[in-house]
């Protein structure tokens, strides 16, 4: 340990002890009863008719383990902070077209998505609640939050009046408001804000302009539901002004990195006399497979952040910590043309005050001394907590294999025979809402194939694609970067691939395509062209369309994974193929992370939940597994590879970043 960080914990340890006489953040805005909650009308916030800045910290609920969302917490209210703040994700509150789960709904996400536990263990751990409610996120989030169902209409204008899309709105929040609206401040509860959408002024362009409209029909749903706290809205006044704000009935907030204090002097130009708050300070950025690690120095973040709190404002760190992508969860954005998609890795780190494990970083102890510098209520505080240990468990060797040709023999969960090939969206499964993420097979069987047959695939894939004959991949490896040029991935349009050399008759011939991550943010246009799979054109073989497919989704979902059949000793290691392995634990299970240095690209899943995506061209190198996702016993870690696997699986205390 560090000897700044050794002196900071003593610090922290001394003022806990000087200040164990002083109110709790409840007891302090609390006492004497609740009259009033966050209020906006005047040059600085009140609530509850007591003056506060509001220093929150931005937690998604979605990203940490549920058994962690206490220890996360803590501490954030340990540095000082007095709120927390977390988006509400659509697409996994209504995961399949009116079927809703908000914990014991029995979809993959459940155990995350109990939001009273998230809003009661807030207010246990002494903390306000700021709920960034949508129905857009961004958050990088695979498609900015929004389910994927509401693709399959034939004509839906996302983030607008559009009679379509708002119907879908208006019953998702006539669902959610009312659970959310008990937990209000005013009626005792923790949260004493809502945001209406996300950086909504963002979407104004030559082609769209951000409708008020739309604004004030949300703000009816709220109403209606019995919301009554302040709500905001999120942007950059200084590149949007107020076209993505409500004047007069939201009060308009700013994201920014950087220059707080022309963003400031715009807010006051738009707002006189309101009081000026961050709800986006940016302590790190995102990552994209591909691309390098980024961080953000702790000495320009010291800055920024003292700037704010100095002005003075109130500001949400985003994020304090930012956790994990799960599974298939990340979001994905449109680069420039030449690059495409870019997608983003699972690891949602953020290079944040709490890393991805929930670890303290120098940025958690700069915050924690700025904010008792700076705000002028002070209450008591809880110490510092420890940090949740690592292991590195022994290596353990992969014991089994399922080959492709198996996997879809035995375990394909559906067979959809379609003419064309058709986007995995489309697909009538999971209650007629169609494949929101994994991988997607294109079989035709019974090929006959002339000499060096060559397959074209129509417009581009979305995103990445393998081709097999008779199981057995034909396509080029992914190796780096500059296979993102190659046949297979979604720069090329109308790639072509020489798929044999000698004639091959009654040949089974697969394409397998993989989901990168839906568009998390950018324009309204962008939405409605963010369908996966096979669905910009046709399949010819030799320039001759090839029509009457067998469809197969491989979504991986817990139940599937954990009772696949036709598993074998391993014979390869060269994929597509899943490969298993056992982690056999003997006392209490403590995090760690799976190091895929070994391995190319593909998912691992551990006791059937989809831990995440690997990528062999980093920056991200290593899986978060945390502690609640093993138990004491036998645990199954099933690795499907794409390409060129390793023959064991070694695990490490921390994660590794390698830049391309």
């Amino acid at each position: 340990m560090c000897l700044y960080f050794t002196i900071l914990l003593l610090i922290s340890s001394f003022n806990l002890f000087a200040s164990e006489d002083l109110p709790t953040n409840y007891e302090y805005f609390t006492s004497g009863g609740i009259s009033s909650g966050l209020s906006a009308d005047q040059p600085t916030f009140t609530l509850n008719g007591k003056e506060i800045f509001i220093y929150s910290g931005g937690l998604h609920y979605f990203r940490v383990p549920r058994a962690y969302w206490r220890d996360r917490m803590r501490k954030i209210r340990a540095a000082g902070l007095n709120a927390v703040a977390t988006y509400i994700a659509w697409n996994l509150h209504e995961p399949e077209n009116g079927v809703f789960d908000f914990g014991n709904g029995g979809s993959e996400m459940e155990d995350f998505l109990d939001l009273e536990e998230f809003m009661k263990t807030a207010q246990e751990e002494d903390l306000f609640v700021i709920l960034r409610s949508g129905p857009f996120i961004c958050a990088e989030y695979n498609f900015g939050g929004f389910p994927t169902w509401l693709l399959r209409e034939n004509h839906i204008e996302f983030r607008t009046t559009d009679e379509t899309y708002m119907k879908y709105v208006t019953r998702y929040f006539n669902t959610l408001l009312p659970i959310l609206e008990k937990y209000q401040f005013t009626k005792g509860g923790p949260v004493i804000a809502f945001q209406i959408e996300n950086e909504y002024g963002n979407q104004e362009s030559r082609n769209f302009r951000p409708q008020k409209e739309y604004l004030e029909q949300l703000h009816q749903i709220f109403s209606n539901n019995g919301i009554v706290e302040l709500l905001v809205t999120a942007d950059s006044p200084l590149s949007h002004g107020d076209a993505g704000a409500l004047p007069g009935v939201f009060l308009q907030t700013a994201n920014l990195g950087a220059s707080p204090e022309q963003q400031f002097e715009k807010l006051l130009q738009l707002q006189p006399n309101k009081p000026l708050m961050v709800m986006e300070f940016w302590s790190g950025w995102f990552d994209f497979w591909g691309d390098k690690h980024t961080t953000k120095k702790a000495s320009s973040v010291k800055d920024v952040y003292e700037r704010i709190l100095k002005y003075p404002a109130s500001a949400n760190i985003y994020m304090f910590i930012g956790g994990t992508n799960f599974g298939f969860s990340n979001g994905a954005t449109y680069g420039t043309a030449d690059v495409g998609i870019e997608s983003i890795t699972t690891s949602y780190d953020y290079d944040a005050p709490l890393n991805e494990a929930g670890d303290y970083t120098d940025k958690y102890f700069d915050i924690k001394e700025l904010v008792a510098k700076y705000n002028p209520v002070k209450t008591s505080t809880p110490e510092v907590p420890e940090l949740i240990p690592k292991v590195a468990y022994p290596t353990i060797p992969i014991e089994k294999e399922i080959t492709f040709s198996d996997l879809i023999k035995n375990n394909a969960p559906h067979v959809i025979e379609s003419e064309n090939v058709i986007a995995m969206e489309k697909l009538d499964i999971n209650s007629n809402s169609g494949q929101a993420s994994g991988y997607i097979v294109y079989r035709k069987e019974n090929v006959d194939l002339a000499p060096k047959t060559v397959l074209k695939i129509g417009g581009k894939v979305c995103d990445s694609a393998e081709v097999l004959i008779d199981g057995v991949r034909v396509s080029p490896n992914f190796e780096t970067n500059a296979d993102f040029d190659n046949f297979g991935f979604w720069r090329k349009q109308d790639a072509t691939l020489q798929v044999n050399t000698e004639e091959k008759k009654g040949a089974t011939l697969d394409i397998l395509v993989e989901n990168w991550g839906r568009v998390n943010g950018g324009r309204v246009t962008g939405y409605n062209q963010t369908f996966k799979g096979l669905w910009q054109g046709d399949v010819y073989l030799n320039d001759k369309k090839v029509s009457d497919w067998k469809i197969i989704p491989l979504e991986f979902k817990k139940d599937w994974t954990n009772n696949l059949k036709s598993w074998s000793e391993v014979s390869s290691s060269t994929g597509p193929a899943l490969y298993y392995a056992n982690l056999e634990i003997s006392d209490e299970p403590s995090d760690t992370y799976i190091d895929m240095r070994q391995w190319t690209r593909g998912l691992v899943a551990v006791n059937g939940f989809p831990l995440g995506r690997y990528t062999k061209i980093g920056p991200q190198q290593a899986l978060y597994l945390p502690a609640p996702f093993l138990k004491k016993g036998s645990n199954s870690i099933v690795v499907f590879e794409e390409y060129k696997g390793a023959d064991e699986l070694k695990f490490v205390t921390k994660q590794i970043w390698s830049n391309p």
